[in-house]
């Protein structure tokens, strides 16, 4: 599996149930969220958009994927939505690997652009460093519809997390037209 497949498989309406261990405080907490993700194809207006913000050559753009979230923290009990765009970028020496653009960031409210690693298990690992942490996500579907998820937040000189989540999948969105073959293109 490639990450243009990963993000196929990922494409629709999930709910995601999370269990966080905040490691200084030594106590963990629950939390879900609702989730869509849907394809968005390497032409998409905000593809071209988030490549030139980063000033990468948009053609070397695999796909889109927009990103929402809604969802609740047992601690704060507040909404906590967003969205982002994610777009990969293969590193040509490494088919499996390369930069993740994210129109912002999960840990920190900002633009930032991090690593992915496509591994031989068809497990994706993102990597970002930000300014003042590390987080490392490996994601992998345990059937179609049922997507786990670990992740690992280090923040430098302060406090770290461990997260797991089980999402599954409530439905399917529709790809933009753009992110589908046309029929024309089907025939060839």
């Amino acid at each position: 599996m490639d990450i243009v497949e990963f993000f196929q498989l990922s494409s629709g309406k999930w709910f995601s149930q999370r269990t966080s261990h905040h490691l200084a405080f030594k106590q963990s907490e629950g939390g879900q969220s609702d989730i869509q993700i849907e394809l968005l194809a390497k032409d998409d207006s905000a593809v071209i958009k988030l490549c030139e913000q980063y000033e990468v050559d948009a053609a070397l753009a695999l796909c889109g994927a927009r990103v929402i979230w809604d969802g609740t923290m047992e601690w704060d009990k507040e909404k906590h939505t967003g969205n982002t765009v994610l777009v990969p970028i293969a590193d040509p020496d490494k088919p499996n690997e390369g930069k993740l653009l994210r129109e912002m960031g999960y840990a920190e409210k900002a633009p930032v652009a991090g690593r992915y690693v496509m591994g031989s298990d068809d497990a994706l690992t993102l990597i970002t460093e930000y300014e003042t942490m590390y987080s490392e996500e490996r994601l992998w579907f345990a059937s179609p519809n049922l997507r786990l998820r670990t992740s690992i937040l280090k923040r430098f000189g302060g406090f770290s997390m461990a997260s797991f989540c089980s999402e599954i999948r409530k439905g399917v969105t529709k790809p933009s037209p753009e992110a589908t073959p046309s029929s024309t293109e089907q025939n060839t």
